[in-house]
């Protein structure tokens, strides 16, 4: 190890501090309706103030000067990495062919997908319901030969980050950061506007004034309706990206290009490494390349409060640098109010996904919690109803809200236009369901895995009277299921007699806060069901 490298090595390491690794009779007060049937009529016109209030305030003119610098810049692709949840990646490869109209690559690493795009698209990456976390690739190597030695390993580390063409990837990082900066912004903005309309309603009534504190803080903050999620202002993103890339500047007018002025920054390296041939650590690998990019561009290490996450991902003889586009997962998109076990909302949307809702599908989710599942069936799949209903009043409570929370987020700031979701939720008992026989076309559920929530011992009872009663209020030959539970040896032992009702079609297995789980996609087969009672001669039950 050379004299300079062990400086630039030792400096970056006295800064390491971390390191980042859907009915029969039911009485009235059991039903929270959260539908809303008013449609929205000036939706176009609406939307278009907002984008005036909002996207339009800062833009600044293109120089003609720069005409050959954008038309480059418009078509400049860049690579896609993203991180799902295991087991799901095949769902999230098809969400993006979906929506994209993009080719996907699924990584040998679990858990991990790639995809290219052009810059204007990047909005729309962030709209993907599947992934956790975005990152730009700088370079990726399928076949990196590693030395003998760590000496040998960690040198060449050092000596790859002067070899990498970070030029486009850092535009599109500083594309991304002007995005975040314009959200943060208008969201100062509308919470200054809602202080406004409180003090002006002050000689209104309580209600009314609540009223008006609640709609301005919903429209604070920019989950549903914002550039990232709408549909209808996607174009405009575009000539966003169009005008940012072609004068070279963020709304500061800070300099994009590398050889302007460069602006020191913050960063940290974080490796991610898989496989058991490597004689280095992680954490040695991440200092000696972080050592280099130091040493490169003359920035600052900063492990906590950092501007630029540079990623070293390697699997097995795979390496792939990397610049994160996320700060933190997409997946805290829905829920406010979390219990002991919240789905993640990126599970969530691939269960629902592989049960392939369609058009006014009635959609049940009998062991919501805090209703992760149908919040998130709601949002992407709104041609459908969805029912969310637990036993527990307090998770029925958890669900009304995160509900409440929705409602209230997507709506407008000035309250001329209300979002409505086809959703409710019910305080039942899962194993004497208040639904018709034959009544739900889709049932998908986060079953208790006997840890947190119930017992193993109680889970042999729980499932077969479980699967029972879905087979009863699931349509026959057309009815679907999607089960996720950790406890397979029972869940298996329970389906294996239910099999004239319900037949396996896949199973997806994915790895929940360290659990080995597993998802089970069921198809309910054309036998009708029998109650008991009727077996036994008995009389039918009330529905």
């Amino acid at each position: 190890m050379t004299v300079l490298t062990l400086v630039r090595t030792l400096k970056y390491k006295k800064r390491l501090h971390s390191f980042s690794f859907f009915f029969s009779v039911l009485p009235l007060e059991t039903v929270r309706p959260f539908r809303n049937i008013s449609i929205m009529s000036d939706t176009q016109e609406a939307t278009r103030e907002h984008l005036d209030m909002n996207l339009h305030e800062n833009k600044k003119p293109v120089p003609l000067i720069e005409s050959g610098i954008r038309s480059e810049s418009e078509h400049l692709q860049v690579t896609i990495g993203a991180t799902v949840p295991t087991g799901f990646e095949q769902t999230a490869a098809d969400e993006v062919r979906e929506k994209l109209k993009s080719s996907c690559r699924i990584s040998k690493d679990r858990g991990k997908i790639y995809f290219d795009i052009a810059v204007e698209s990047l909005a729309q990456v962030h709209c993907l319901r599947s992934v956790d976390n975005l990152f730009v690739v700088v370079e990726e190597f399928k076949d990196y030969q590693f030395k003998a030695t760590k000496e040998e390993v960690l040198r060449d580390f050092e000596e790859l980050a002067g070899k990498l063409p970070w030029s486009d990837p850092l535009k599109v990082w500083q594309i991304n950061t002007t995005f975040k900066k314009k959200k943060a912004k208008r969201r100062k903005a509308n919470q200054s506007a809602g202080r406004e309309k409180a003090d002006c309603g002050q000689g209104d009534n309580a209600g009314e004034k609540d009223g008006k504190k609640k709609l301005a803080s919903g429209a604070a903050d920019p989950h549903i309706l914002d550039y990232y999620e709408n549909p209808a202002i996607k174009e405009e993103i575009s000539t966003l990206i169009g005008e940012v890339l072609a004068s070279g500047e963020d709304e500061n007018g800070q300099s994009l290009r590398e050889e302007a002025e460069p602006q020191v920054q913050k960063f940290r390296v974080t490796c991610n490494r898989a496989g058991e041939k490597h004689c280095f650590t992680s954490n040695e690998a991440a200092r000696g390349f972080g050592g280099a990019v130091q040493e490169y561009f003359k920035w600052k290490a900063d492990m906590t409060n950092f501007d630029v996450e540079v990623l070293l991902n390697i699997h097995n003889n795979e390496v792939i640098v990397a610049i994160a586009l996320t700060e933190e997962s997409l997946h805290r998109r829905n829920i406010t109010h979390f219990g002991p076990t919240t789905l993640r909302s990126t599970l969530a949307y691939g269960m629902l996904r592989l049960c392939e809702p369609k058009p006014t599908d009635v959609i049940v989710d009998p062991m919501c919690g805090t209703g992760a599942i149908p919040i998130e069936g709601a949002t992407e799949w709104s041609h459908c109803y969805h029912i969310a209903g637990d036993n527990n009043p307090l998770a029925v409570n958890r669900a009304a809200n995160n509900i409440s929370s929705l409602l209230t987020k997507s709506q407008i700031k000035d309250g001329k236009t209300s979002w409505g979701l086809p959703i409710d939720a019910v305080q039942w008992d899962i194993c004497n369901l208040p639904l018709r026989t034959a009544s739900v076309d889709i049932i998908v559920t986060d079953m208790p895995f006997g840890k947190r929530m119930g017992s193993k011992k109680r889970n042999w009872n729980l499932y077969p009277a479980c699967l029972r009663e879905m087979s009863r209020v699931c349509r026959p030959r057309t009815g679907r299921a999607v089960l996720l539970t950790q406890d397979k040896k029972c869940f298996t032992k329970a389906l294996s007699g239910m099999g004239h009702v319900w037949r396996k079609v896949h199973t997806v297995w994915v790895n929940i806060g360290g659990l080995h789980a597993a998802v089970y996609l069921l198809k309910r087969t054309p036998q009708d069901f029998v109650h008991p009672s009727d077996q036994d001669g008995g009389k039918d039950p009330p529905w």
